[in-house]
């Protein structure tokens, strides 16, 4: 009987998606997590801005709505760059594009993600 370690048992719960692209998965994470970041310090910008606006007739933020929508888009893309290669399931890959429209749960949805992804690439490289 051999002894499992807490990260091998991990690896074998791991299910590797048929298709799965290591090479691409491993190049979109970092640029997806960035975007995820970004993404969520400007929808807190946001919503500061909409708070300004609308409890104290402030319109000193009022420019950010554009940038933010602009951001957004490059977040979809960065989700779709990694969630293709990684064989994600459709609702898998809208859920994930949808937490960046809820203000903290993009932060916990990118560590979710990233953590999932970073056992997937160890269960595939062993």
């Amino acid at each position: 009987m051999t002894s499992r370690t807490p990260q091998d048992q991990e690896r074998a719960q791991t299910a590797v998606p048929h298709g799965y692209d290591v090479a691409r998965v491993a190049k979109a994470l970092p640029f997806f997590r960035i975007m995820a970041v970004i993404v969520g310090f400007g929808l807190l910008l946001l919503v500061l801005e909409m708070v300004l606006k609308y409890g104290f007739n402030n319109d000193i933020l009022a420019w950010w709505a554009m940038p933010h929508g602009f951001l957004y888009m490059v977040y979809l893309g960065a989700t779709v760059n990694l969630g293709l290669p990684a064989r994600w399931s459709l609702p898998k890959l809208i859920g994930v594009m949808l937490a960046g429209c809820v203000p903290f749960f993009s932060f916990w949805v990118e560590h979710k993600v990233n953590a999932a992804e970073h056992a997937t690439l160890a269960a595939v490289q062993n």
